[in-house]
């Protein structure tokens, strides 16, 4: 099963010149819990703004060239999709925006971090219908004036 993990602004803001829009430490406790031991799926530009390979995590990334670093290459993003999207195992989808897009219909989980602010940003979390999703309120937070919500959205 594919469960998509990110933090987003109001207005779906996710990043900003390859890098994050938010930096929230409680948020990176809860990605660190949350994807630690399973597959993490990224895009190749996801990949290289990383400062590391993302330990205990196996590190898929899709791209049309053998990234040499990573746990796996995917270059057909349906065919992986097709052999995955039944397995028990949960995959976590972690970005960026297009690889969001493309796994969105076929994610269960939605693991949001929303954020109570909308920044400026190049790169945005799909737009999706809420009304298929039911939505479960994990926990309330702030960091200085910044406050979030992790919320877990369940496909109906």
């Amino acid at each position: 099963m594919f469960s998509i993990i990110a933090a987003v602004g109001k207005n779906n803001a996710l990043g900003k010149n390859n890098d994050l829009i938010f930096h929230i430490k409680e948020d990176m406790d809860f990605f660190r819990k949350t994807t630690t031991g399973h597959k993490v799926v990224m895009g190749s530009r996801t990949w290289y703004s990383l400062p590391a390979k993302l330990k205990n995590r196996e590190n898929i990334v899709v791209s049309e060239e053998i990234i040499p670093k990573a746990d796996k290459t995917v270059s057909d993003l349906k065919d992986y999709i097709a052999k995955n999207i039944d397995t028990p195992e949960e995959i976590f989808i972690i970005g960026g925006g297009s690889i969001y897009a493309q796994f969105l219909p076929y994610a269960k989980h939605l693991y949001l971090t929303e954020v109570d602010d909308s920044p400026k940003a190049d790169v945005f979390f799909p737009e999706f219908d809420r009304r298929n999703y039911r939505r479960k309120t994990i926990k309330h937070g702030n960091q200085g004036e910044l406050k979030y919500t992790f919320v877990k959205y369940t496909k109906k």
